[in-house]
């Protein structure tokens, strides 16, 4: 009997930290540690768009990484003066580890100074993205 009330709990503890990992996954928020970060062509290698750039740090292995670059390319065609920066991981670990990028894909919001305003761990909604765009401007 006690091996089947632990089995519930550990299934129950399992559950509440899956629904709680998928509702938080992807989602575009503001990160206390962010505050006043700028990052600026020398660290992505690439100008930095008229309104905004959303910076994508991805892996070559990471299938959710392909799914965000065609989501954040589409919001960067559809918005005039938005760029899509893509930087791998594994080549830029000084980055990775200076902006506490813990894992791929994660994006960045940047506004046309270079400044951190959102960021987003996982593969984000494109809704999402579209309406942090409007908070960078």
């Amino acid at each position: 009997m006690t091996g089947l009330v632990v089995c519930v709990a550990v299934l129950a503890a399992a559950s509440g930290y899956g629904v709680l990992h998928r509702r938080r996954s992807g989602r575009v928020r503001v990160r206390g540690r962010d505050d006043g970060r700028r990052l600026g062509p020398a660290e992505l290698g690439e100008r930095l768009g008229e309104r905004a750039t959303l910076v994508q740090f991805s892996s070559a292995f990471c299938a959710p990484c392909r799914a965000t670059r065609r989501i954040l390319g589409e919001v960067a065609g559809l918005v005039p003066g938005v760029t899509h920066v893509e930087i791998d991981a594994e080549a830029h670990l000084g980055l990775v580890r200076e902006l506490d990028i813990l894992k791929t894909p994660t994006v960045l919001v940047l506004d046309a100074d270079g400044r951190v305003v959102r960021r987003a761990t996982g593969q984000p909604r494109k809704a999402e993205v579209i309406a942090a765009l409007g908070e960078a401007v």
